[in-house]
């Protein structure tokens, strides 16, 4: 008896050795909302702490083959060719194999809806020759675009030293693919999707099945990033964008987005002016170290004009003299030599960079007229028939892609796209690292405070936390405290409902105004959940009182 109680504890030791260091590499959170419409910031909570964005990053993958498609460098029909490199990425997969040909469209569909590792690699390594020439120009256009703390080192999110972003950044490259990309956005919205070989699920299908006004736009989850969430909603004139990063689940990510998204919501003004994002600049420098900016900007426009009316020759015309690799390399190596955090000047701004193409606000809902390039999209990337470009106006039926043989070794091909410039690799500065970026909060203390400008509408006096309770009889309570505004309130029960989702899973949360100011309170419990929730916050020395009938 007295060995086996010896064998017991040494294993007891041994489990919780072994989760001692997992729990110590839990990924920090953080959290940015913005009010889509304006850019402006409304939350933020170690929202320029460096993580690891997981596979956020094919948000910016994305981002780069609709500049190409724009450009006319590609098409979605073009058929890029799977690697081995790409064919060996792990889940999750659309299932590739080495040699095997697919177009570009049903790639895009699949690192969207899917997130498949493996067809974001192929994107990547098709359009710039090689997974880190691609990560190269990823982290130039992400400069490009004001992402001041993030660099890549892949094209699809798995975890990889130099490789990280923050909230901040991936909020506003959402802001960006909504706005700059219109015709395309709809993909993140999508539940499923025909991706050539499978048909693919989303995986972010919950949360756009279960908030009201979702559209968009991308998850991401490795045990080094925890549970990630980039996602954009709008309710009437409203449209907020906001990210969540280490999430200790999926559940737990989604109720912290819901909160966030509804703080957004409440908080941003009903109207206001509108403030599109300028196309990205680009100051092109030279082997002789001589600035030379080429502008190629385009003039945006109500609704994305059709290219197809447009003659050849003046389409050709309009395509920047320097090929999107090239620009992207030299941008490369003027981010290298310059501090990221520097802001441009107004001069530098003025000054024509070269601007890569860029669309305007997506159309009204269905019911007003849609343009002829409008259409052309919505067939491109319908999960039926083939569809026609929107750079050319027109592409012929092509087949669906064939897998290789199982087996037999395929020798990787460059694509046609890829350029042929000698690629300026992304500098290994200091000041482009993990350790350089604030150190975030302890996780304990990570909850949801709200802040930012503007005058929402007035609040109703009581709000859903998650979903109505479906029990009709629990009419037990939790009490916060009293507060000498509602916002204030309001704010504190934000905080609780997320520290405490479990246990508060279904409550209402409910001011009482009176002459010694405003009661934040949940509603709508059961007892036990009621004392369980209070019996939380007391052992974290806050206050809480169980409400009865």
């Amino acid at each position: 008896m007295t060995r086996f109680r010896t064998l017991f504890r040494a294993g007891l030791l041994t489990f919780f050795a072994f989760l001692i260091p997992l729990a110590a590499q839990a990924a920090p959170f953080a959290a940015f909302v913005m009010d889509g419409r304006t850019g402006k910031q409304i939350h933020a909570q170690n929202a320029d702490t460096r993580l690891h964005p997981a596979s956020l990053t094919k948000m910016m993958t994305l981002y780069m083959a609709f500049t190409a498609i724009e450009r006319g460098q590609v098409r979605l029909d073009t058929r890029f060719t799977v690697s081995s490199r790409a064919a060996a990425e792990p889940p999750s997969r659309l299932g590739l194999r080495a040699g095997q040909q697919i177009e570009l469209r049903y790639l895009i569909r699949a690192a969207a809806v899917k997130s498949a590792n493996d067809a974001a690699t192929v994107i990547g390594e098709n359009l710039a020759g090689s997974v880190p020439q691609f990560a190269a120009q990823m982290t130039g256009m992400a400069q490009a675009l004001g992402m001041r703390n993030t660099q890549f080192r892949n094209a699809n999110g798995l975890t990889e030293s130099g490789h990280f972003s923050t909230a901040r950044d991936m909020t506003t490259l959402g802001r960006r693919l909504f706005y700059d990309f219109p015709q395309y956005y709809s993909i993140f919205s999508r539940r499923s999707a025909d991706a050539g070989i499978a048909t693919v699920r989303s995986t972010n299908r919950t949360f756009l099945d279960n908030y009201a006004g979702a559209d968009g736009i991308k998850t991401g989850y490795t045990r080094a990033a925890g549970f990630n969430l980039t996602a954009s909603a709008q309710r009437g004139s409203k449209r907020i964008i906001a990210t969540v990063l280490g999430g200790t689940s999926t559940a737990q990510r989604n109720a912290v987005m819901a909160q966030l998204l509804d703080m957004g919501f409440g908080k941003a003004p009903t109207r206001v002016k509108e403030i599109k994002p300028a196309p990205p600049q680009y100051i092109v420098e030279h082997k002789s170290s001589r600035k030379v900016t080429v502008a190629a900007a385009q003039k945006s426009s109500a609704r994305p004009t059709a290219k197809a009316a447009v003659p050849a020759s003046v389409a050709k015309a309009s395509v920047a003299s320097k090929s999107l690799n090239s620009a992207l390399n030299e941008a490369m190596a003027l981010a290298a030599s310059e501090p990221p955090a520097r802001q441009p000047t107004g001069a530098e701004q003025s000054s024509a960079g070269v601007r890569l193409a860029s669309s305007a606000r997506p159309p009204g809902r269905p019911g007003g007229r849609a343009s002829a390039a409008d259409e052309a999209v919505k067939t491109a990337l319908a999960d039926t028939a083939p569809a026609a470009s929107s750079v050319s106006g027109g592409l012929s039926v092509s087949a669906r892609p064939v897998a290789a043989p199982r087996g037999r070794a395929v020798a990787t091909q460059t694509a046609a796209a890829a350029s042929t410039a000698n690629i300026v690799p992304a500098a290994a500065s200091d000041d482009l690292a993990l350790e350089a970026s604030p150190k975030p909060q302890r996780r304990s203390e990570t909850v949801i405070v709200g802040e930012g400008g503007g005058s929402g509408p007035e609040r109703k006096p009581t709000e859903k936390v998650a979903r109505a309770s479906s029990s009709g009889g629990q009419a037990w309570g939790v009490s916060l405290g009293r507060y000498r505004n509602r916002d204030q309130a309001d704010e504190r029960l934000i905080q609780v409902a997320m520290q405490e989702s479990d246990a508060l899973d279904g409550a209402l949360r409910h001011i009482r105004e009176s002459s010694k100011g405003y009661e934040a309170t949940f509603v709508g419990l059961s007892q036990s959940a009621a004392a369980k929730a209070c019996a939380n916050l007391s052992a974290q020395d806050q206050r809480c009182d169980v409400t009865a009938p």
